[in-house]
């Protein structure tokens, strides 16, 4: 089941507010717990708030602080575009709405309103943060000045772009329709889209569309007259009262608003007897232009009457004033409860409440984001605050990376070094990094030194290693690290800056050494690409395993993937897919792969299988129809290391891809290896990692 749903559209004014008012309400009698999130907000200034959202959470007494529901105004995320990446507005805002997540039982995410610039960059946005928030969507279109043709079209287009981004679909809502064309455009939605999708099609209603006297007034910046009470009228149609008074009484009709100049006394007068007439409709307000007003005789006839149509006035030319009335567009707000009111009856009229439930509670989101699995990872670390052990601590890319761990207080750190060396790198660096929140130690001078030194001894003396050996192995930052690791002083190790590969586990394989049934340790790398984060494995640490072997770091590799929210379903790469193939290499991923499907019959397997046809949908059905795998995988297992290395290496540099590792699998407690070229971001990942490992021993 999921937990939220995003309301997005394509066009501005598609009547979104209607569909979140009837799904919050809809919730509510399911759940107490709902949230309400709008990503950027139309408000373009902060101290102001914005409509929309304050109605939404004042109508339903949703108990969502007013600032904890936007991330951003308009402005600040136009601002935002221009001087940060995306990512690092997508992080912001799946940072706000996760910790309002964590308070509802379900939450409905509001799209943007694609008013004034930026338009074009809206809906990439939309759809980026429909993704990286892991809500299927539901499509609003505007049937309004639309033939049903266009309409059409518009629904259509706008349903494929979602399918392009790998957004999920749960529904396409065409809203504001013309009555007479409502059902042949939704039989024709639900002939043209895929059966699973919810469709629903909303006629125009007037109530809705037709403003207040008091959305004019706010229009206009006018000064209120008369009727400061019945502001709440609803206009809909105006006129110019422009003509003589016989002819003007002609074109009267329902909450009309009249505007006039204010020394046209013959056509307020005329207008306020309508409005007590039985024989002519309601009369909505007057409007007086040109900064005229009635003169003083008429003004005191008008302060007698019992009943007064409010009357505002404008500086602005009647001209001026019909056409910014005519684009006024009708907002739902806080103080309009009747507007409220029929936007949910209209909601559980026309939409399928039952059929919207079922694919609530049915709908399961595929995939994870690169954006969600690093705050997820962060959020996973910081759970279970664990003690990270970094042995170079004199490397500029560890402090930096230090600096940001306990700036976001994930993990505690021992960094492993000279005291008053690493004190001056972080003073000439600038880091605002203060000592007293991690623990440095010199290895030699160290009050655990001996104690560590007589402990190494002990597990290695059958292995010729004698006390004086044993003293200078721990003077070692790599021995010294894993030895805090085995006595229980550090929950786990981050290493190779500046260090090989084996000089960083060669320690961990003396005496860390391997979980009981596991006989070879291997690496995986969490490879963040554009739309997904797949599993790479074994690509830093067995240049050539045996098809046992090779079963096993699949084996460990889907259990990493599991436990870090990645449903494993496992590729066995080589150069051949399926039975097309003959050669000792291919022979040993076949064997390799039955190995995997006797041991763990649970796991989704298939191999030989070749790259292509394990990540493109298309491939994988050509060469492997019906495969659970093919075309999906999302743990990659390379026959060799020759082949890992340069596959991840070379993603990584073509894609643009994030690699987070390599996360050694297989050890009693968590040792992870950089790479020498690693950037701060790598560590920062690979303490996060290591510190989630961690948390299983």
């Amino acid at each position: 089941m999921t937990k939220n749903i995003f309301i997005a559209s394509a066009e501005p004014y598609t009547g979104k507010s209607v569909i979140a008012f009837g799904m919050i309400n809809m919730l509510l009698a399911k759940t107490q717990k709902v949230g309400y999130f709008k990503p950027i907000i139309a408000q373009d200034d902060r101290e102001k708030k914005d409509l929309h959202v304050e109605a939404m959470l004042d109508y339903f007494s949703l108990p969502v602080n007013y600032e904890d529901a936007f991330a951003f105004t308009r402005q600040e995320m136009l601002h935002q575009s221009d001087t940060e990446t995306t990512g690092d507005i997508i992080n912001t805002i799946i940072s706000k709405y996760k910790k309002l997540e964590d308070n509802y039982d379900f939450t409905v995410i509001e799209g943007s309103d694609f008013l004034g610039e930026g338009i074009a960059f809206e809906f990439e946005s939309n759809a980026l943060m429909a993704k990286n928030l892991g809500a299927p969507v539901l499509i609003v279109v505007s049937g309004k000045n639309k033939t049903a043709s266009q309409l059409f079209k518009t629904a259509i287009n706008i349903y494929r772009n979602f399918l392009l981004r790998d957004v999920q679909v749960l529904g396409v809502i065409a809203n504001m329709v013309n009555p007479d064309e409502a059902e042949r455009i939704k039989q024709a939605l639900t002939n043209q889209l895929p059966p699973e999708l919810l469709i629903a099609v909303i006629p125009i209603e007037t109530g809705l569309q037709s403003p207040t006297m008091k959305e004019i007034t706010a229009a206009l910046n006018a000064e209120v007259l008369f009727g400061a009470d019945l502001m709440d009228n609803q206009v809909d149609n105006f006129v110019t009262g422009a003509m003589m008074l016989p002819n003007f009484l002609r074109h009267i009709k329902d909450n009309l608003l009249i505007v006039t100049p204010g020394d046209r006394g013959d056509i307020i007068i005329g207008s306020l007897q309508a409005n007590i007439s039985a024989n002519y409709p309601k009369i909505a307000g007057i409007v007086l232009t040109a900064g005229s007003l009635p003169d003083e005789p008429m003004i005191r006839l008008i302060e007698g009457l019992q009943t007064v149509i409010p009357i505002i006035s404008v500086q602005k030319g009647t001209f001026e004033t019909t056409t910014t009335i005519g684009a006024i567009h009708s907002k739902i707000t806080i103080d309009n409860k009747k507007k409220i009111a029929l936007a949910i009856d209209l909601f559980e009229r026309y939409v399928d409440i039952k059929a919207l439930d079922d694919k609530i509670i049915t709908f399961n989101y595929k995939g994870i984001t690169p954006h969600m699995f690093q705050y997820q990872l962060v959020k996973w670390a910081k759970s279970q605050k664990k003690h990270i052990v970094l042995p170079e601590g004199n490397d500029e890319r560890i402090l930096k990376a230090v600096e940001k761990l306990v700036a976001q207080d994930i993990v505690d750190i021992t960094l492993l070094g000279d005291p008053a060396e690493i004190g001056a790198i972080i003073k000439r660096l600038g880091l605002n990094l203060d000592l007293n929140a991690i623990h440095i130690r010199n290895p030699a001078v160290s009050k655990h030194y001996y104690d560590y030194v007589e402990t190494l001894y002990e597990l290695r003396k059958t292995k010729n290693v004698n006390m004086e050996m044993a003293r200078d192995m721990m003077t070692d930052v790599s021995y010294y690290g894993t030895m805090m690791v085995y006595k229980g002083d550090a929950d786990g190790m981050v290493s190779g800056a500046v260090h090989t590969t084996q000089h960083t586990i060669r320690p961990a394989l003396q005496f860390i050494k391997t979980k009981p049934g596991v006989s070879v340790v291997s690496s995986i790398f969490f490879m963040c690409l554009p739309e997904r984060v797949a599993v790479f494995g074994d690509c830093a640490v067995n240049p050539n395993p045996t098809a046992q072997q090779l079963a096993e770091i699949a084996i460990s590799s889907a259990d990493s993937s599991a436990k870090f929210g990645i449903e494993p379903r496992v590729a066995m790469l080589s150069y051949s897919s399926g039975t097309s193939g003959e050669g000792e290499d291919v022979e040993r991923v076949r064997e390799a792969t039955a190995i995997v499907k006797q041991r763990r019959p649970d796991l989704k397997i298939e191999g030989p299988i070749q790259y292509d046809a394990a990540v493109d949908p298309l491939v994988g059905q050509q060469k492997l129809p019906g495969s659970e795998v093919a075309g999906r995988a999302s743990v990659l297992i390379f026959p060799d290391l020759n082949t890992g290395n340069n596959t991840y290496k070379a993603v990584q540099r073509e894609t643009g891809a994030l690699a987070i590792g390599p996360m050694l699998q297989g050890l009693n407690k968590p040792i992870n290896d950089l790479s020498r070229g690693c950037t701060v971001d790598d560590i920062f990942n690979t303490v996060v990692i290591t510190a989630i490992q961690c948390q299983d021993i």
